[in-house]
């Protein structure tokens, strides 16, 4: 079977939010998702939130985050964080080039559509 690819960059770098799903509209599956985003140098309060019966995990890509809001700190370039349900963090890029940020997510226990 031939390998099926999804283009995620330039999606996000369109999209009004700098985010792009990549979800059952592409899968035709609910069980997880990712998530592909950008951040602009200087740019602050991407909002990350993963909602009821959901759980994500955030790894910066490229550059180092800024994080705010349930948890606080620095996101290193290569290192991740996991939050769960209603937990809320938002995303800052303090560094002087365009960050990217991947979310993957799925359903917690019994949180299924």
């Amino acid at each position: 079977m031939r390998l099926k690819t999804f283009e995620l960059k330039a999606k996000a770098a369109a999209a009004e939010g700098g985010e792009h799903i990549f979800g059952s509209a592409d899968t035709g599956s609910h069980a997880c998702y990712m998530i592909y985003g950008m951040l602009k140098p200087g740019e602050t309060g991407r909002r990350i939130r993963p909602g009821a019966g959901h759980e994500e995990m955030v790894l910066a890509v490229v550059g180092s985050l800024e994080v705010s809001g349930d948890y606080t700190g620095m996101l290193p370039e290569g290192s991740a964080f996991h939050l769960i349900g209603e937990e809320t963090c938002y995303l800052a890029n303090t560094g002087e080039k365009d960050a990217v940020y991947v979310l993957a997510g799925g359903h917690s226990d019994g949180g299924h559509h």
